[in-house]
């Protein structure tokens, strides 16, 4: 194999890597979100408990419209991390079909070295089998002028 084609295919090789890696740092990135999400929503059912115990043992309007108003952001808070969602899942798409396509071309690198291989081992065969045709015709030829 020539250092060109073994070159392609290393480059080819080191593309597909990268693109693995970017397909992992992506549900890497993606898994972070969902627990980060789920810490928020987390956060917002324990203040919602404390607020309720809070509650029980009397409020005034002014703190309860400060807990209130804390709450709403929260809410606010959980609403855009719900919509950065689908972000991360574009993101795993995105990066899976890169992975796919760079895979298919190395392949097709990989397919088209070994063609190149099987079609200069069938050139050397048949130079052998010329040779040898040759070297039979000649022994032939000899015998019958003997």
């Amino acid at each position: 194999m020539s250092n060109a084609l073994a070159l392609i295919i290393e480059q080819a090789k080191e593309q597909e890597h990268q693109a693995s890696l970017a397909l992992n740092q992506a549900r890497i990135d993606q898994e972070n979100y969902r627990q980060q999400l789920a810490q928020i929503e987390q956060y917002r059912l324990d203040y919602l408990n404390q607020l309720s115990t809070r509650g029980q043992q009397g409020l005034t309007a002014s703190q309860y419209s400060h807990l209130q108003k804390f709450l709403t952001q929260l809410d606010n808070t959980l609403e855009k991390q719900k919509q950065a969602g689908g972000y991360f899942e574009e993101q795993i798409q995105k990066c899976s079909q890169h992975w796919q396509e760079v895979q298919q071309k190395r392949r097709s690198v990989e397919w088209l070295v070994e063609k190149r291989k099987r079609e200069h081992q069938q050139w050397l065969d048949k130079q052998e089998q010329k040779m040898m045709d040759e070297f039979v015709t000649l022994q032939f030829a000899r015998r019958l002028q003997q």
